[in-house]
């Protein structure tokens, strides 16, 4: 597989004359990677959208209740890196497709936990892996220290930005 590197134009940075004009260059690299990285999640989430018809974080959702049947509402949010309400309400359009149920444990009512059904185990046999998505995948691939930087240069860029939405953090990147 060819790398990013020679599938997105970049040259090296001596060819470019003026150390400013090196830098532009590297920042409309570093742009046209991003698009290339968002494309790719919508093209996922597209696909995944029009095989199973649930959205790519509703699909990773249903497998990590298949993975431990029971899950509480609060420890799949935690494994999506989701708010509760954000489960929560995508919980509910995954019950009303017939594809998860949430039954109330024991003495606690207030305890729900999750199973999927025979129509949500039946999706995800057929669904296309991995279920947690491709950036997921991808990002666990990473070396560790490549996966520090990238983690310590997002946060670098989310603060020069100055209007980093930190509810953003946990909701899905794709809409459910």
């Amino acid at each position: 597989m060819a790398s990013l590197q020679t599938r997105v134009h970049s040259p090296p940075a001596e060819q470019h004359g003026s150390g400013v004009r090196a830098e532009e260059m590297r920042v409309q690299a570093v742009i046209q990677r991003l698009r290339v990285l968002f494309r790719s999640l919508q093209g996922h989430s597209r696909r995944i959208q029009e095989d199973c018809g649930v959205s790519a974080a509703q699909l990773w959702a249903l497998w990590e209740v298949q993975l431990e049947p029971g899950l509480s509402v609060g420890d799949l949010s935690q494994r999506l890196s989701i708010h509760v309400s954000t489960a929560s309400n995508m919980l509910d359009k995954l019950e009303r497709k017939g594809l998860l149920e949430r039954r109330r444990a024991g003495r606690d009512q207030r305890v729900v936990r999750l199973f999927t059904t025979p129509a949500g185990q039946s999706l995800l046999d057929n669904a296309p892996a991995p279920a947690q998505g491709e950036l997921n995948r991808a990002l666990q691939a990473l070396p560790a220290e490549s996966l520090a930087a990238l983690e310590a240069g997002l946060g670098d860029l989310l603060e020069i930005m100055e209007t980093p939405d930190e509810k953003a953090a946990l909701k899905p990147i794709a809409d459910d």
